[in-house]
């Protein structure tokens, strides 16, 4: 069990720091992981169906390591030859976790997160309830926080507007079934705890330089350092219980605190979680 938890770490890690490469994307892995297992729950999923889901939504996006920066940062429309690349990362994905000894926790996440109902998904455009279920899943929570969430040429749009958007699409780009269980979970207040935040009870913040989000880590303490991924800049981080707020200092971060890297203490409270559910 030791061994197969720490691989899992690992992968989630790896994970993580993938998704580093992109400075509006703090936090989706953990936000797609969770509305996952929101629907997972909301459909009755058995409790490893659940953590399979919550593994595969953690994962969905392991195959953009091999979409280049040019095309991941890109403000604008892309192009066709230029969707064609971001339309690999499925397929790459799945070729980076073949042979790994936990390849068949997520495997069908990630290689299946872009198919859709209708048929018109990609890579293989594969229809209905020929999707494995997890795909289907992580793909909702995919597709609603990439529409609640601020990139570099908009902004995140309003809850109750993608909520719209997913129940305008069902059958078509989403699930029915597994799509009105997401919906229905919007008589709680689960959802606004998941939209905007990168770790429980931890919001986004923006940047006072460039306005991108800027992550807060649990693990981070009062006083310290904390640095926009888009542009660099310093903050001081002002943590007064469940209080935060960043305040500028006008210095840059050099590329040692810039680096991609992973979140231990976030990843290891989601291995100790799920863990005995799937190993």
């Amino acid at each position: 069990m030791a061994e197969k938890e720490s691989l899992l770490n690992t992968l989630l890690g790896l994970s993580m720091i993938v998704e580093a490469r992109d400075p509006y994307t703090g936090g989706h892995l953990w936000r797609v992981s969770q509305f996952s297992r929101l629907i997972a729950e909301e459909a009755g999923l058995s409790r490893r169906d659940i953590a399979l889901c919550e593994i595969g939504g953690f994962l969905h996006d392991l195959g953009k390591v091999g979409v280049p920066d040019a095309i991941l940062h890109k403000p604008d429309r892309l192009t066709d030859a230029e969707y064609a690349i971001i339309k690999t990362h499925p397929r790459v994905g799945g070729r980076l976790l073949t042979n790994h000894p936990l390849a068949g926790l997520a495997m069908e996440a990630v290689v299946g997160h872009h198919e859709r109902p209708d048929g018109k998904g990609y890579p293989r455009g594969i229809a209905g309830d020929v999707i494995p279920e997890v795909a289907r899943i992580v793909s909702i929570a995919d597709a609603f926080d990439a529409m609640t969430s601020t990139r570099a040429y908009r902004k995140g749009m309003p809850m109750d507007k993608a909520l719209t958007i997913v129940g305008n699409e069902l059958g078509s780009q989403f699930d029915a079934r597994l799509a009105k269980h997401f919906l229905a979970s919007n008589t709680s207040d689960r959802l606004t705890h998941i939209v905007g935040h990168s770790e429980p009870g931890l919001p986004l913040h923006q940047c006072g330089s460039c306005g991108a989000p800027v992550v807060v880590r649990s693990a981070q303490r009062d006083g310290e350092h904390v640095y926009c991924r888009c542009c660099g800049s310093e903050s001081r981080l002002h943590k007064h219980g469940a209080t935060v707020q960043l305040e500028i200092t006008g210095e840059m971060g050099d590329a040692s605190v810039l680096a991609p890297d992973s979140d231990p203490d976030l990843i290891g409270a989601m291995v100790i979680d799920i863990a005995p559910h799937v190993l």
